[in-house]
């Protein structure tokens, strides 16, 4: 099963020592150069600009990024012009493939990120700033661990992306009650449907018979109100008449 936003956030940040808030700043291609190093050790990352502003910042990025692929062979395509345009499903979908490769192929071990970046990131100043902003975040996940909580597999969420997942996670499951009482609402107005045409078609079909009896004289006899009898009391295949209760609904 592939892992939702936040997951990969938290993922993402823990590995590459970044404190993103959104999947969709992915779209630069500097941790895709840094995930790529952290399996094989070998991206010059000292050419990867992780402050990337610029479209043409992204461009260099993913040819850094393109030039890994082509060394090791990997035959997965990059969207380039559609991650760049920072949207968020292009860089969800390409960010859950880059997960599972990593889960297929990394070594193992330790990875210092900012220390793979060198002078770029790597200072004792920005080595601080980024424990500093994940220290809190990780002693609330242990405290939610220790008091019951389904601890996951890197759970170093930063703050501001951790509330917008809550925050997406109330919509999502909102519109999933939405969706549910349509289907219900949906499915009583079919039965109801269902259930007038039913009787309607009987209706109609008694009104024809007797009229036919009115326009031939015909005096009612038991036979005729047998027929009657035998049309308000037949069915149709795909129709059940709803059974009778002695039960009073109330509201």
């Amino acid at each position: 099963m592939a892992e939702s936003r936040t997951e990969l956030l938290a993922w993402v940040n823990d590995l590459c020592q970044v404190s993103y808030t959104k999947i969709e700043q992915c779209g630069t291609g500097a941790v895709h150069c840094a995930i790529m190093d952290s399996i094989y050790r070998d991206v010059p990352l000292a050419k990867v600009k992780f402050a990337a502003k610029q479209e043409y910042e992204y461009v260099n990025n993913f040819k850094v990024l393109q030039a890994v692929f082509d060394k090791h062979k990997i035959d997965n395509a990059i969207p380039v012009e559609r991650l760049m345009k920072c949207k968020f499903q292009d860089n969800l979908e390409f960010m859950q493939w880059m997960k599972k490769y990593w889960d297929q192929y990394f070594p193992g071990g330790a990875y210092d990120a900012l220390a793979r970046r060198g002078a770029q990131a790597g200072s004792k100043a920005a080595a601080a700033a980024v424990r500093a902003n994940m220290a809190p975040l990780k002693k609330a996940v242990s405290s939610g661990v220790a008091n019951g909580a389904a601890p996951g597999r890197n759970p170093a969420i930063a703050p501001a992306a951790f509330g917008a997942a809550k925050s997406s996670s109330d919509h999502v499951k909102k519109m999933d009650e939405i969706t549910i009482q349509n289907t219900e609402l949906k499915n009583m107005v079919e039965q109801a449907e269902k259930e007038r045409n039913f009787y309607f078609d009987k209706l109609r079909e008694i009104e024809a018979y007797v009229g036919e009896m009115l326009t031939n004289g015909t005096n009612p006899t038991t036979d005729s109100l047998t027929h009657i009898q035998s049309i308000m009391y037949k069915t149709e295949d795909g129709f059940v008449p709803p059974s009778d209760t002695d039960e009073t609904e109330t509201f």
